[in-house]
């Protein structure tokens, strides 16, 4: 066997290093416009220098001075600034990706963004709701341990995910006791927590509700597979029923909620603005670039005539330097930003003028790649412009990136996007007979007769992606 030992050696190796300032242009470049709106105002209360009240149209200036300290600062900021402006055209991109697998930048990313996730209402999660009820119990301290970790292994769905005996083991009692925890959890809010499958879920709440001898238990309790079919003749026919009964019966176990866990887990409701407004003017689409929400911030006067003043300690001059130098880096970077989302949506509208006018059966195929090559920027640059940016439309609020959508290659050479053969799908099935509702193939030979030529597979996909059962689970409906 070889013998290990620890040795101390040093090499030589190129490596770039993402300057804070570029970073930060990198981040507002890919930032939604209400957090970019909340980091402009941290970085007001940060840098004393900034301040608002510029007009949209007001340039970052920096006056001349008359010979003194000022003169000869300003002309420093000025060249520095001219040197990040250059880096940051020619190497967006490589310092982007060099960011993103690095990953030696994360915390300094969640530091920044703290503050606006200190500000969010946060919605109290499925398990600290039933921590919550466990701690007002009064369960002794040992059951209290044995019910925090059967909390612990239920999902967000609201099922217990682990079985009781590998729970009872891993924390050194009897299953029976275990089981007895178990049940009192089941007992909390919402209904049909704690359960094991939807079987247990449904029951559980069927019996809060008092309908422990119905129909509709039977059918849970009994006939849960052939109720997630839909086949209710056969419901009938094994019950012993009329078919308004399980009809009526159907409705009742409709009102239970298969995931009760949900009810705690929904995500908070998420607030969007639109960057950009399309608007008709002179029979051409325009695009608006909407940055009203956006602080205009300039370099405060103040500090310049606080470099200017001859009784101004060095200490002091270097701060505001320092400051008036990041001040005006984030200046350049929001209108840089603004320039290319604006870049980017004008050649979305080009390409997509006829989607605006007669909507998603007639959006084109397009990608990061081709629009990337017509603005000038790397696609890596497209892809964080239009991450979480939203454009108001003639005919609705869409996201940037639902532009973006590869092509299915039409009989006579063109191409369509794949949304709008989802939405001929979705046409075709709402327009179908209920009593002879389309298969797959069906859907297919109808596509192919439009011209457009796809596997039965990606039909089904399409499908499913719409939420549209198969054809024997729409039979009747």
């Amino acid at each position: 066997m070889p013998s290990q030992t620890l040795s101390m050696s040093q090499q030589q190796k190129m490596q770039m290093i993402l300057a804070p300032q570029l970073r930060q242009s990198l981040e507002m470049l890919q930032l939604p416009i209400l957090e970019l709106r909340a980091m402009v105002q941290q970085e007001i209360e940060q840098n004393p220098t900034l301040e608002e009240g510029a007009s949209r149209d007001e340039k970052l200036e920096i006056e001349p001075g008359d010979g003194s300290v000022e003169e000869s600062a300003e002309l420093e900021f000025k060249e520095e600034f001219d040197v990040l402006s250059k880096l940051d055209e020619e190497w967006r991109d490589y310092f982007f990706q060099e960011f993103q697998s690095s990953g030696g930048f994360d915390q300094d990313k969640e530091d920044k963004r703290q503050f606006l996730l200190d500000s969010l209402p946060q919605q109290e999660s499925l398990q600290e709701h039933l921590l919550n009820q466990i701690n007002l119990a009064s369960l002794p301290e040992a059951d209290t341990q044995i019910g925090e970790l059967i909390i612990g292994s239920i999902d967000d769905d609201g099922y217990l995910t682990t079985e009781p005996a590998v729970l009872a083991d891993s924390v050194g009692c009897d299953v029976e006791h275990l089981v007895e925890v178990l049940e009192v959890i089941r007992e909390f809010h919402p209904t049909g927590v704690g359960t094991q499958n939807l079987r247990e879920c449904l029951l559980m709440q069927l019996e809060r509700l008092g309908k422990n001898d119905t129909l509709a238990w039977r059918i849970v309790d009994e006939q849960l597979d052939r109720l997630g079919a839909k086949k209710y003749p056969e419901i009938a026919r094994v019950l012993k029923v009329s078919m308004d009964e399980i009809e009526d019966a159907s409705k009742v176990i409709a009102t239970l909620d298969p995931k009760p866990g949900r009810l705690l887990s929904e995500e908070a409701v998420t607030y969007v603005f639109p960057e950009i407004a399309v608007q008709k003017i002179d029979g051409e689409y325009q695009v608006i670039l909407n940055d009203d929400h956006l602080p205009h911030i300039r370099i405060s006067n103040n500090y310049k005539r606080i470099l200017s003043d001859p009784t101004t300690k060095p200490e002091v001059k270097a701060y505001v330097q320092e400051r008036i130098r990041s001040g005006a880096f984030l200046i350049k970077s929001i209108h840089q930003r603004q320039r290319t989302i604006e870049r980017i949506a004008t050649e979305i509208v080009t390409n997509q003028t006829a989607f605006l006018e007669n909507g998603v059966s007639h959006l084109k195929p397009m990608t990061m790649a081709s629009i990337a090559e017509v603005v000038g920027v790397h696609e890596t640059t497209v892809s964080r412009a239009v991450s979480g940016k939203y454009m108001q439309t003639p005919i609705g609020l869409y996201e940037l990136k639902y532009f973006f959508t590869p092509g299915i290659q039409l009989a006579d050479g063109t191409q369509i996007s794949n949304k709008s053969v989802k939405d001929i799908i979705a046409t075709m099935v709402s327009n179908e007979d209920g009593t002879s509702p389309l298969s797959d193939q069906d859907i297919v030979e109808n596509l192919t007769e439009q011209g457009i030529k796809i596997a039965r597979r990606t039909v089904a996909k399409y499908r499913l992606m719409l939420r549209i059962p198969p054809s024997h689970m729409r039979k009747g409906f």
